[in-house]
């Protein structure tokens, strides 16, 4: 099958996969705004004391977080998601140079999610 794709059906994948994950992290993060504002609507914010960054940050915080159905760790979800939406389309879009054989442009996408792979695990953002 991945030899008789076109040009044209992987930039339809492509597109369903960019229009997918928006539209999904919309959802996700409307979602856990929702629950948040039900649960929090009324508190009153405390701006006076900075104490830094929450744990609830960290990625296996959130997951936890998000099957107790804690709003603003569904919201970070949404966010996850949205920021891993491009980084689908790198791949998408080597798997389709694989499938056309372009293998210079295999290479140069591969090396691009390398550098955001890097980028991401190492803590440096540039």
């Amino acid at each position: 099958m991945m030899s008789k794709l076109k040009d044209t059906d992987i930039q339809n994948i492509i597109g369903w996969v960019l229009r997918s994950g928006v539209f999904l992290s919309i959802a996700i993060c409307a979602l856990g705004a929702s629950i948040y504002l039900f649960r929090h609507g009324h508190d009153i914010a405390n701006y006076h004391n900075f104490t830094g960054v929450p744990a609830s940050v960290q990625l296996g915080e959130i997951v936890k977080s998000v099957t107790e159905l804690k709003g603003r760790a569904i919201i970070q979800a949404g966010i996850i998601l949205l920021i891993a939406t491009p980084i689908m389309r790198v791949l998408f879009s080597a798997i389709g140079f694989v499938a056309e054989k372009d293998y210079l442009y295999t290479g140069i996408t591969i090396l691009v999610l390398a550098i955001i792979f890097i980028s991401m695990l190492s803590g440096h953002a540039g």
